[in-house]
């Protein structure tokens, strides 16, 4: 349960660093990214896995790249649905910062559980 909780809180902290990038995500304020971060978490937990098998002939012709748009149109449903969350450049603003979400993830995956 804790780690749950921190995963959510690291998953904020993370979307207002990616706003301040220039990939066009804007995050108003952290009680926005913390609902952000709850909305593309329940989002990746239910609707993802079914997207992802109903997909599964276009992914493995992409061999696997189309997991690339999955993802960015999790992150972009999650903006649509967040008040306060936005996309400035649409479909392109997703994908960079579904990037930068993941590349941000693994690196602070890695600072954190060296041993694992």
């Amino acid at each position: 349960m804790l780690a749950l909780l921190l995963n959510w809180l690291l998953t904020a902290l993370l979307f207002i660093v990616i706003s301040k990038l220039p990939f066009g995500v804007r995050v108003d304020s952290f009680g926005v990214a913390l609902l952000a971060a709850l909305v593309f978490g329940a989002l990746n937990a239910f609707l993802k896995p079914v997207l992802t098998l109903l997909t599964l002939p276009l992914t493995l012709v992409t061999l696997g790249l189309f997991l690339f748009v999955l993802n960015a149109a999790m992150f972009a449903l999650a903006a649509a649905l967040v008040p306060g969350f936005r996309l400035t450049h649409g479909f392109w603003s997703a994908l960079a910062g579904s990037l930068a979400l993941s590349v941000l993830s693994w690196i602070v995956g890695l600072v954190f559980s060296p041993g694992r």
